[in-house]
């Protein structure tokens, strides 16, 4: 049984133009629907640390004039932003330059600043100005970041990773880097 005929008469020009549509329409449908995934960082329930309470709030993951808070992510003290999101370290970075720009920083974008501190965040805060001029936080001479693969607040994903020319790791409570593999890192070879 042939779903197509060769003449016109039969409606093949007209069958062949609804699928054309149809398949384009079901082209854009998914690439929306992805879109709209990629867009959303988090999702009820995923996450598996226990962030504490903060009396502040960002607009974003990398939200500016944020209080920073602590949450024990895999049983490390780790600092957050005020979503819940693991703050991150680069090994290159100092403490008054970023070495993290470009397609680096839109994988592990950088925390603007200035923040402020909540319950159990002792270390000292500030900012560096990046080389685009924007201000990036730091805490304890180390530049902040998220990364875009911890989906939820309460995950570490990032911690022990060595891409973009260097190891990155979640920042603990006391400002240390956490050693590489604590909260369960996985390289995905950037």
């Amino acid at each position: 049984m042939s779903y197509f005929t060769a003449g016109p008469e039969n409606g093949a020009k007209k069958t062949s133009t609804r699928i054309k549509v149809v398949a384009t329409a079901g082209v854009a449908a998914v690439a929306m629907g992805a879109a709209a995934c990629s867009s959303s960082p988090s999702s009820p329930g995923a996450g598996s640390g226990t962030p504490s309470s903060a009396s502040a709030s960002a607009s974003g993951a990398a939200g500016s004039g944020a209080a920073l808070k602590t949450a024990t992510i895999n049983g490390v003290s780790v600092v957050t932003n005020a979503q819940g999101f693991t703050l991150y370290s680069f090994a290159p970075d100092t403490a008054t330059t970023s070495k993290c720009s470009g397609a680096c920083a839109q994988i592990w974008p950088p925390l603007t600043g200035p923040v402020t501190a909540a319950q159990g965040v002792t270390g000292k805060l500030g900012t560096i100005t990046r080389s685009d001029g924007s201000k990036q936080a730091t805490y304890n001479g180390h530049p902040l970041y998220t990364y875009t693969a911890d989906t939820a607040p309460g995950q570490a994903r990032g911690n022990g990773i060595n891409v973009n020319g260097g190891v990155w790791h979640e920042v603990t409570a006391s400002g240390q880097a956490a050693p590489a593999g604590t909260s369960g890192g996985v390289s995905y070879g950037y």
